[in-house]
């Protein structure tokens, strides 16, 4: 196939384009590099998919309606991955309007190069933030999610609502992937495991949300992109069980699919910091503060219905992903 991934030097996306890259598909990778966070890691990334003659690397803003536009008519891509996004919820609180136009502005533009090209199917990130105020555990993608936290779970949330839209209206398939706490080597910088080491090894104190009593669906990066790859090769039908009278948020009379990907465990905030002293061999100083706005205590993923239909589970351990990232990160980072 020709693959098309948004986000293509992100951490997520780049994963997912060399899995694609060694298993003979072709990938067309836009990304604009922008400076959210270190643009080194981002082009470090891309350095490991520029080995494989069938990657394209283009640089594109989403914004960019009319380069959106050519892009597509130009390269004619047979399935779409969405995963460029402005991310973070904290950063959503500094600056909402970035959120926007990358996430919603942005998404219409692909939403529609796929409805004029023909696309067979169209995945794109959804997120563990959609179940919002949500307290039945574990999240389950059956459950109402409209009492989002963050202005980038609302964009999330969106979204999912437009490409239903489209498939609804020009019967594009899409599916919609919850990512559940992603972690491992090559991750983002703005996220815990990279800002705990970080600060860790240089003995300054970590800031412990919660009080530390966060419990989250840590997901290893390599299951993220198992799970994607399953679900783009499972292109949605219409569910023909499906009714209006009681709708199923996760199908539809169109063809549209929701997913959750996580782990479906939560691990306690301190047995993550507990498991990154021990590879790192140093303890913690910690800055025990409260719950931030825009945050969730707990995530939980009930993946029942992704073994369901594409018989796939997310199945790394803590131990092996956390272990498995503090060696990248020493080596990346020349600890």
């Amino acid at each position: 196939m020709k693959v098309l991934i948004t986000g293509a030097a992100g951490f997520i996306g780049n994963a997912l384009a060399l899995r694609l890259l060694e298993r003979g598909d072709e990938v067309i990778g836009i990304d604009n590099l922008n400076d959210y966070y270190e643009v080194s890691l981002k082009e470090a990334r891309l350095g490991r998919t520029a080995a494989y003659p069938g990657f394209t690397d283009i640089r594109i803003n989403l914004e960019d309606r009319s380069g959106i536009a050519e892009l597509f008519a130009t390269h004619k891509p047979d399935r779409v991955v969405n995963l460029a996004a402005q991310a973070g919820v904290r950063y959503s609180l500094e600056n909402p309007c970035a959120y926007v136009d990358t996430n919603l502005v942005g998404f219409i533009h692909i939403l529609e190069g796929c409805r004029h090209n023909n696309v067979e199917h169209l995945v794109y990130a959804s997120s563990s933030s959609v179940y919002g105020s949500n307290t039945k555990m574990p999240f389950s993608v059956h459950d109402n999610v409209d009492h989002p936290v963050s202005i980038y779970a609302a964009t999330k949330k969106a979204n999912e609502l437009m490409a239903h839209t489209y498939s609804h209206l020009y019967r594009l398939p899409t599916t919609g992937l919850r990512f559940f706490t992603v972690y491992g080597p090559w991750g983002r910088p703005d996220m815990s495991p990279i800002l705990f080491a970080r600060k860790i090894l240089a003995g300054e104190p970590i800031d412990v949300f919660n009080y530390g009593k966060h419990r989250r669906d840590f997901t290893y990066i390599d299951d993220i992109v198992e799970g994607v790859i399953r679900t783009l090769d499972h292109v949605p039908t219409p569910n023909p069980d499906w009714s209006g009278d009681a709708p199923d948020p996760s199908t539809s009379n169109a063809p549209y699919a929701v997913y959750n990907i996580g782990n479906n465990q939560t691990v306690e905030l301190m047995y993550f910091i507990e498991l990154l002293e021990k590879y790192l061999g140093k303890k913690a100083e910690k800055n025990m503060l409260p719950l931030q706005p825009g945050d969730v205590p707990d995530t939980y993923a009930d993946v029942d219905d992704l073994v369901r239909d594409v018989g796939y589970k997310p199945d790394t351990s803590i131990e092996e992903g956390v272990a498995k990232f503090v060696d990248w990160y020493k080596d990346y980072y020349r600890v």
